[in-house]
């Protein structure tokens, strides 16, 4: 790049920005949606249960959402383009090891680093545009940013029935490691180191009470039935000690200079907290709807990966088309009204799925994943203009961050609820036709418990009152 006249520097710095975070925005949705769709074939060879099939995708959510917040923070003090490179090579080696897994220790271990590498990249791409970016040209590059995450949600599934069809689940993998590779290769081309706050102190006490809360909390409800349920069982102690640390980081937070969580920005601004209350209920009413429809078309359905895929990919693009005509309603609508609207067309589709069964047309599930897509593009765009609404200009990145952090955290939830459900009514079985009557019964329970937590996030959506005007 040297020798080139300032403007051809400027502009292939900004050319590379944009490709490389664009490219690491795709990996990480993409990888998680395409695994749903070849969760049954991984369960098969490894000889998973619904659990352990849940430790495949949890493991990952969990970790990132661990990791997002402290990761964050790190980047802002040594150096987002440093973190977002270390992402990159441990994202990439991760899926490797994945790809080739012969075991579960080994698969959950490469999902666990790809957790820790996504969180690298998520907190890291965003801010690296933002960096080299103009504000004149921000919302432009970031809305493109926003596309991609959009678009790899929604080619996940067709993609992922494809490979997994074609060529094995291990080549959903084994494609992250092309992408990663190339993308590490240009992202070498990133010149300009991107510092927020050089030489400030990282709270590394509230870390570890965020990580360990949340790892608490997880993994107790994960093995509630593994224990039989009992009071005294381990996973009880494991909740019950989670909400402690939990309620030790909100205190430890309040009083800190530098927090790696800012819980005053919740206790001080009720808009704010209420609308990532209701980002937070949402997506851990919606995420697993992926998760369960997959086992639902695959093994109560009989259809192949690549079908199961192309259905399940009806909801996200639905969303993508309607996302853009969202976000222009809520700058001219109260955007806490139009994301009430949404979250009520999800409870209302969960509510309808909690009635499918083995006779259930598969034109019925397009409707209500049409439905729900329409649900998803009403609440996402016009919730993040109301976060963003609710505070500063000053405070643009840590709403940003938190409203991520709510959304890896209510995904996580997701997939862990609807793993406790199947658990409780499947037990520790792997999935097999004289199982599949509980299967359908779980899946039932499962959805009516995710419509009625999004009948809760309308309350929390409208309680939260209209605009602040700028």
């Amino acid at each position: 790049m040297q020798g080139l006249p300032q403007g051809s520097l400027q502009r292939e710095v900004k050319i590379v920005a944009i490709l490389t975070t664009t490219s690491a925005s795709f990996l990480t949705p993409f990888i998680s949606s395409a695994t749903n769709i070849a969760l049954p074939n991984i369960g098969l060879e490894l000889g998973l249960d619904t659990v352990m099939l849940g430790w495949v995708q949890t493991s990952f959510l969990l970790t990132t959402a661990i990791f997002l917040l402290p990761l964050g923070k790190v980047a802002d003090i040594v150096g987002r383009k440093r973190v977002f490179l270390l992402g990159l090579v441990v994202y990439t080696a991760s899926s490797f090891l994945a790809s080739v897994a012969n075991s579960a220790t080994i698969l959950i271990t490469s999902r666990i680093f790809q957790g820790i590498g996504g969180a690298m990249l998520a907190a890291t791409s965003v801010a690296i545009l933002s960096s080299v970016f103009p504000p004149q040209d921000r919302g432009k590059v970031l809305g493109i940013n926003v596309a991609s995450v959009y678009t790899s949600i929604a080619l996940g599934p067709f993609i992922g029935g494809i490979l997994t069809q074609q060529f094995g689940w291990r080549s959903i993998f084994s494609v992250n490691v092309l992408v990663g590779l190339l993308t590490l290769l240009l992202s070498l081309r990133l010149r300009q180191e991107c510092m927020g706050t050089p030489g400030e102190r990282f709270d590394i006490l509230g870390s570890l009470l965020y990580g360990t809360s949340l790892a608490a909390i997880m993994w107790g409800a994960l093995s509630v039935s593994s224990y039989g349920g009992g009071f005294y069982s381990p996973p009880i102690y494991a909740l019950l000690m989670g909400v402690l640390i939990m309620v030790c980081l909100v205190v430890w937070e309040g009083r800190t200079e530098c927090p790696v969580l800012d819980v005053r920005l919740f206790l001080n601004n009720l808009k704010f907290s209420l609308s990532n209350l209701s980002a937070l209920i949402n997506y851990a009413a919606t995420y697993a709807l992926s998760f369960l429809l997959s086992l639902y078309l695959q093994v109560i359905k009989g259809f192949t990966p690549q079908v199961a895929g192309t259905i399940l990919m009806v909801q996200p693009v639905v969303q993508a088309l309607l996302s853009p005509l969202a976000g222009w309603l809520s700058d001219r609508i109260d955007p806490s009204k139009v994301a009430s609207v949404g979250i009520a067309l999800n409870a209302i589709g969960l509510f309808v799925l909690s009635t499918i069964n083995v006779e259930t047309e598969i034109l019925s599930i397009v409707v209500i994943l049409i439905l729900m897509g329409i649900g998803f593009a009403l609440f996402s765009s016009p919730n993040t203009n109301a976060i963003m609404s609710s505070v500063g200009r000053e405070l643009f990145g840590v709403a940003s961050a938190t409203l991520s952090t709510m959304r890896t955290l209510g995904q996580t939830f997701s997939i862990a609820l609807a793993t406790l459900v199947l658990s409780v009514f499947v037990g520790s079985e792997i999935l097999k036709p004289r199982s599949l009557g509980d299967f359908v019964a779980g899946i039932h329970v499962a959805f009516l418990i995710f419509g009625v937590l999004c009948a809760l996030g309308v309350f929390t959506s409208l309680a939260r009152g209209k605009k602040k005007l700028a």
